[in-house]
C-alpha cells in the first residue's frame, strides 16, 4: 500500500464526516471552505502517521519472523543430532 492512497482516503474520509455533521447541522456544507481544508489537512496527516506506522509494523513483523525462523532451525538442527 503506498502513502498517497492512504492520505488522500484518511482526507476523503474527514471531508465527508466534515459534510455530514454540517448535514445534521442543517447548515451549508460549502459556506466556509477553510474548515473543509483544515479537517482535510488534519485527517491526511492521520493518514501519513498510520501509513508510517504500518511500514514501522511490517518491518517488526519481518525481523520476528525471520528470528522464529532460525530458532526453528535451530531447534531441528538439535533434534536431529540427538
Amino acid at each position: 500500500m503506498s502513502a498517497i492512497p492512504t492520505i488522500l482516503g484518511f482526507s476523503a474520509f474527514g471531508f465527508a464526516a466534515r459534510c455530514f455533521q454540517l448535514g445534521i447541522q442543517k447548515r451549508p456544507i460549502f459556506a466556509a471552505p477553510q474548515a473543509h481544508i483544515a479537517i482535510s489537512t488534519v485527517f491526511g496527516g492521520i493518514g501519513y502517521y498510520v501509513y508510517n506506522l504500518e511500514q514501522r509494523q511490517n518491518v517488526l513483523l519481518a525481523e520476528k519472523k525471520k528470528e522464529l525462523k532460525e530458532k526453528r532451525e535451530r531447534e531441528n538442527a538439535a533434534h536431529a543430532a540427538a
